[in-house]
């Protein structure tokens, strides 16, 4: 009796397994993803059925909001503006400018300052300072908020302006915040502070939303000021680890720029509480505060187009001198890699850091995997050694700079829901280069020779991992 109902069970699982599979093969993905799932499913055929289930399934891109709402929500707070003026800008990046705005609906936004931070210290202090000068409201939407230290002091500075009559409303990712106790969040509730989390995760939808996640860093404050970049709110962005610094960078914006930051967060916003905020107080109008162009770009899984890494793309084409990624993860959709290497054979300074440490090992194995043949085509690779290199920011010639959530890796480029600046400046150009400049000092560089020494085992399960990356 026995022997026949595991002789069920094992016909039952192999008709399901293949069904996945069909049903992986039918969705018309990537190639080298799909090959990636259906290696999974049959080699790792009970492990691979449950990552799938949670990772793997593609509906929720048509569950979490429609192409008609977001485009009308992306639309009508920015037409609260006005009229927009045109904004001087480096007239090299004309077809990346038109492109963002094309695809995303970004006007170029001038009249900016911008402030650039690589100690978390430095960035919370100001954060802090900015949120007690507060006059109307503040918006924080974080991937990570912890209930430690940092957190705490953050939560009670939104508080203790509440109190004082200012609107606060506070979005965190559910999976980043997850340890995150639910009575840290309810002290904001009680003061008054509307809080909501990005797809909550709660049976049974958890295995269609986990893998979807809101990676975002955003604060907005009275509409003037706003801050975009890779810290989240937590403890470990200061302390660092025993093996390390945390090594990131940050910006704060002050002039129109920051009306970009805030059509993402009132779009979210949206999302999570079914309230849609279009009031012209939210985008005041403004003094100039410098010199500095700007457009924002929002990505996300509920739409097919890759707004940031066809903005990134665009970016690679026209770059005539340098190109320069700090990255804690690069593992590169196939376009992207090829257009570094095409932009370093041309003759290009193509330069990538990554960490020589991550808080992600298996993560890390796979960006190693790209190593050897991104250093054949002459780019120059640099393995930061100081602790962990958390930073997200991209050079290009002398005039543009990249920085928010996204890392150089298919899962921010598809999955994860993100933002970033795209800074049209010489001046701030200037002061990212020197930033990557001065992390050289604490890298080691690469040489083709020595990476191939390494033993053959670790390059093995580097090139196992790389199997594996379009599911990481």
């Amino acid at each position: 009796m026995n022997s026949i109902l595991m002789l069920i069970f094992e016909i039952l699982y192999v008709i399901t397994i293949i069904s996945v599979v069909i049903v992986v093969i039918s969705e018309n993905r990537n190639p080298i993803k799909t090959l990636s799932w259906v290696m999974v499913l049959v080699f790792l055929p009970f492990a691979g059925l449950i990552w799938y289930l949670i990772f793997g399934q593609e509906f929720t891109k048509k569950q979490v909001i429609t192409k008609r709402m977001y485009s009308k929500l992306k639309k009508r707070p920015l037409d609260e503006i006005g009229t927009l003026e045109e904004f001087a800008y480096p007239r090299e990046h004309a077809s990346l400018i038109r492109l963002l705005k094309n695809l995303d609906h970004t006007p170029l936004l001038g009249g900016n300052d911008v402030q650039f931070f690589t100690e978390c210290s430095d960035k919370f202090e100001h954060l802090i300072r900015d949120i007690e000068n507060a006059k109307n409201h503040i918006h924080i939407e974080y991937y990570a908020f912890d209930g430690d230290a940092i957190g705490t002091k953050v939560r009670n500075a939104l508080i203790e302006k509440s109190l004082q009559g200012v609107e606060v409303r506070v979005i965190y990712d559910s999976f980043g915040s997850r340890k995150t106790k639910k009575a840290f969040f309810e002290e904001f509730r009680k003061a008054g502070i509307e809080v909501e989390p990005f797809l909550k995760l709660a049976l049974p939808k958890i295995t269609s939303r986990l893998n979807f996640r809101n990676h975002r860093k955003i604060v907005v404050i009275d509409g003037q000021i706003g801050y975009v970049g890779g810290m989240n709110i937590a403890d470990r962005y200061i302390d660092g680890f025993k093996w390390g610094i945390w090594r990131d960078t940050h910006a704060r914006i002050e002039g129109k720029g920051v009306q970009g930051l805030q059509s993402v967060f009132l779009i979210d916003w949206f999302f999570v509480s079914q309230t849609l905020i279009t009031s012209r107080k939210y985008f005041p109008e403004l003094p100039s505060f410098g010199n500095i162009s700007m457009q924002t770009v929002n990505s996300g899984p509920m739409r097919e187009e890759r707004e940031i890494s066809h903005g990134i793309l665009q970016a690679i084409y026209d770059a005539q001198k340098s190109i320069f990624i700090q990255t804690p993860y690069f593992i590169p959709p196939e376009a992207l890699l090829e257009a570094l290497q095409a932009a370093a054979i041309r003759g290009l300074d193509v330069r990538v850091m990554i960490p020589e440490k991550s808080d992600v090992k298996l993560v890390h194995l796979a960006s190693l995997s790209f190593v050897k043949e991104i250093l054949k085509a002459g780019i120059k690779v640099y393995l930061y050694d100081k602790g962990f290199l958390h930073s997200k920011m991209m050079v290009f010639d002398d005039s543009l700079t990249l920085i928010g959530s996204v890392n150089f890796d298919s899962r921010s480029f598809e999955h994860n829901f993100e933002v970033e600046a795209f800074i049209y400046s010489e001046e701030i150009a200037s002061q990212a280069k020197e930033i990557f400049i001065e992390d050289q000092r604490s890298s080691a560089q690469v040489s083709s020779k020595e990476w191939m020494k390494r033993p053959k085992l670790k390059r093995f399960f580097e090139s196992l991992m790389r199997l594996f990356a379009p599911l990481l």
